[in-house]
């Protein structure tokens, strides 16, 4: 019971102290499952956003559920998808009920500009911390420019990419592997 507690305390924390979604949410998984607990390596938590990014749903849900079912199984998978997003709802239910009231209200518009901007350096955060373990050679190098020309030029469907990435990690990968 203990373990589920903490398992769905964690997910709080990590969703309470998140704005701008999964990939924002990935700095504090670090510090918070890898560092701070140990419970997944880092290996792991790049393998779940992964997975997570590839399957339906909000990619910070799909992680907190591999991440829980490593830890508790099914329940575990429960008990930290519950926690991730109790604190959006309870959240984004209080803002609702007062949006209206507060929104035009400069002080709120700019506050909301500051939040923006730390979100971008969350997430570009969490590119760094993802490019460390990913960027290994110039292969990986090159196929990530590669990604990011081909997203820029021609917007191709996530789906597209990700499949290529998969074909190209299949006859790349060994090359890799060897060194």
């Amino acid at each position: 019971m203990k373990q589920l507690l903490d398992l769905f305390f964690a997910f709080f924390k990590i969703g309470a102290l998140t704005f701008g979604g999964g990939y924002a949410m990935m700095p504090i998984i670090q510090a918070e499952l890898v560092n701070k607990r140990g419970w997944v390596e880092e290996d792991e938590v790049l393998d779940y956003y992964a997975i997570g990014q590839m399957t339906p749903g909000i990619i910070a849900v799909n992680t907190a559920t591999f991440i829980g079912y490593k830890r508790g199984k099914v329940i575990g998978a429960i008990v930290a998808t519950l926690g991730v997003v109790a604190p959006s709802i309870v959240i984004i239910t209080l803002i609702a009920s007062v949006f209206d009231l507060f929104m035009e209200q400069s002080i709120i518009q700019e506050a909301f500009f500051g939040i923006r901007i730390v979100v971008v350096a969350l997430i570009a955060s969490g590119v760094v911390a993802l490019s460390k373990k990913s960027l290994l050679d110039l292969t990986t190098k090159i196929l990530f420019v590669a990604s990011l020309i081909v997203m820029a030029v021609w917007s191709p469907s996530p789906i597209i990419l990700i499949v290529i990435g998969a074909v190209c990690g299949l006859i790349f990968g060994r090359e890799v592997a060897k060194k």
